[in-house]
């Protein structure tokens, strides 16, 4: 009877490996294929320089992150849609405590990760011990946040006394072999800041987690069947809390690395960027429905992103909504293609 159970289990698994390796090739496809075309038609505007891709990673550093974050809940059949007020509110903190206060760069960056992780938690309970739905208590969260950091400041803050701070967010990183020469034969270095290393490393961390951990197995089991996965012994409750635990923590992070880029806080920080977070990981390959998803590409979903704001904005000319309109256009794609997906799933079940 065991035997059998770990046989399901791994079928299931399969399925689940399938599905989200089909999604993911589709995803690449779609990046590679809008990039070759603005090498093509925008490559003379700049668009073929190696620094405009990297910047396309500096901008979105922090969506980076917190796309990462929601890749996991929503494997656990989840949301989270309090990111945006999350990394407004964590900005406003750091920014209020570096500059107010005075308070050293290391605490200020520690105390707005533990609050994550706290914040994090009491959602995670809401929703695994007391049943309550995520997106009412998420959007409980959203409220709070963004309602907190109104009441520290409904003006802006800017970093300006912090030199630690201040020299973090002006650091450059070369990146080797990328070098270009200018019509004036001077030579012109790609580089990288900080945000990025500490968003690529992340998505590898959470990769590794989501592959090779008890932890990372629990949850697309969890978000594949609930009931089986209680039937396979796994606590499904706590897998669901650690989940949104952790997605605090990261969306705590993404506020500091998006700090790292404004180097201020404001009230209307970050809005809709929990949306932007979400069609990421949908256009990167995660299911709606839970127990499909990839980090490798949720990332390829900010680089989509990333690409099309690029692309819109190279000649000048087009409104930067047109972004937020292709994007909606290409998520309307991937959710049919998830119910399709889906479809096809059920049948071959039954």
């Amino acid at each position: 009877m065991a035997n059998k159970t770990v046989l399901t289990d791994k079928i299931k698994h399969k399925k689940h490996i399938d599905s989200s390796n089909f999604l993911l090739i589709i995803t690449i496809c779609l990046f590679i294929v809008m990039y070759i075309v603005g090498l093509i038609f925008e490559g003379s505007m700049g668009f073929a320089k190696p620094q405009v891709f990297f910047n396309m990673l500096i901008d979105n550093a922090g969506l980076l992150i917190a796309a990462t974050g929601m890749t996991i809940v929503m494997i656990t059949g989840g949301i989270d849609i309090s990111v945006g007020s999350m990394v407004c509110l964590v900005c406003m903190i750091l920014s209020f405590g570096m500059e107010n206060l005075e308070i050293p760069a290391g605490v200020a960056i520690a105390a707005v990760l533990i609050f994550g992780i706290l914040f994090g938690a009491f959602q995670g309970w809401c929703i695994a011990y007391m049943d309550l739905q995520p997106f009412i208590v998420t959007l409980a969260g959203l409220f709070f946040c963004r309602g907190a950091a109104a009441m520290i400041s409904s003006n802006q803050i800017a970093i300006t006394k912090n030199e630690w701070f201040l020299a973090l967010t002006k650091k450059d990183i070369i990146v080797p072999f990328l070098d270009t020469v200018n019509r004036k034969g001077a030579v012109i270095h790609t580089i990288i800041h900080p945000s990025v290393i500490i968003a690529l490393v992340t998505v590898l961390i959470i990769w590794y987690v989501l592959k090779f951990t008890r932890f990372g197995r629990n949850l697309f089991a969890v978000g594949g069947n609930e009931q089986s996965a209680l039937l396979m012994g796994i606590n499904v409750r706590r897998t669901k809390f650690n989940a949104y635990v952790l997605e605090g923590f990261l969306s705590a992070l993404a506020g500091f690395v998006w700090c790292l880029n404004t180097s201020a806080g404001f009230v209307d920080q970050a809005k809709g960027f929990e949306m932007e977070a979400i069609s990421s990981a949908v256009i990167g390959g995660t299911m709606l429905t839970g127990g499909v998803g990839t980090v490798v590409g949720t990332g390829f979903g900010v680089l989509i992103k990333a690409t099309i704001e690029t692309l819109i904005k190279t000649p000048g000319k087009l409104s930067s909504w047109w972004t937020s309109i292709f994007l909606s256009l290409i998520l309307c794609i991937f959710i049919v293609l998830q119910s399709v997906i889906a479809m096809i799933k059920d049948r071959r079940t039954k």
